[in-house]
């Protein structure tokens, strides 16, 4: 029972937490501030209700609707913040109600953000991608346990280590790309997020999340392509797919393939 009853309030904490991604995805996409205004309307600039803001209910009382101007709102509003809360119940699966749980957290948040505004604008926020690599340095001193390490300084090497071979390793092959095809192969966007996966992951899982994305996103490219022809896809979304993933299954994932 005290298993389920966290698992609760860390779903309702999740979804809370989804609901300002929410917001960071829209206006950090569009460069503006994720703190003032107030939420609103987009449409119709209407201020947002309280009982209009409760997460995941709002959305299916509205049907999907402004209350004010009756200007549909995007069904990702109400995946976002179901996606947050679902993710967040699995980490507490992983690792308990432990700061490492709070530090992942914050990381999967960061890569949710990333994800969407990714999607919608082709660009990656640096208060997202260098933001979060600060963030993981830190993280990685204070509770070195997050890279298996048992002291603060071998916390914080781990983290850098990941955060040059995540970074390195895509802006070799951005270089190399731009050379054979005479033109920007890999975003600087997707180079920072990479280095930021390292830096809360270190440099085994960073190395990992590069052909995991690669995978994912051949995938979903061959299938764009043969609908709409499109050649060109973000690649930011399947490096927050694959980091994800490592979280739950790096180490079995290595284990298979390289017997370590």
């Amino acid at each position: 029972m005290v298993e389920v009853a966290q698992g609760f309030f860390v779903f309702l904490f999740g979804i809370c937490i989804g609901s300002f991604l929410n917001v960071c995805i829209y206006r950090m996409g569009r460069e503006k501030s994720v703190v003032r205004p107030a939420s609103h309307c987009p449409a119709c600039q209407h201020p947002i209700r309280w009982y209009d803001n409760i997460p995941l209910i709002s959305y299916l009382l509205l049907k999907g609707r402004c209350r004010d101007c009756r200007a549909g709102i995007p069904f990702r509003y109400f995946l976002v913040e179901f996606l947050t809360g679902v993710l967040f119940v699995f980490l507490l699966g992983r690792f308990g109600l432990s700061p490492v749980f709070f530090v992942f957290a914050a990381f999967v948040s960061g890569l949710i953000v990333a994800t969407f505004v990714d999607f919608d604008f082709r660009i990656i926020p640096d208060e997202i991608s260098v933001g979060g690599a600060v963030a993981g340095l830190l993280a990685s001193f204070i509770f070195p346990q997050i890279q298996g390490a048992y002291s603060h300084l071998a916390g914080l090497r781990e983290s850098f280590f990941g955060l040059v071979a995540g970074g390195g390793i895509l802006w070799v092959l951005g270089c190399a790309g731009d050379f054979i095809f005479k033109k920007e192969s890999m975003g600087g966007g997707d180079i920072k997020l990479l280095a930021m996966i390292g830096a809360f992951m270190g440099w085994k899982a960073a190395l990992l999340a590069l052909p995991l994305a690669s995978l994912f996103g051949a995938v979903v490219g061959i299938v764009i392509k043969l609908k709409t022809k499109e050649s060109v896809i973000a690649f930011g979304p399947y490096l927050s797919i694959a980091a994800i993933v490592n979280i739950f299954w790096a180490d079995k994932i290595l284990a298979f393939f390289f017997c370590v």
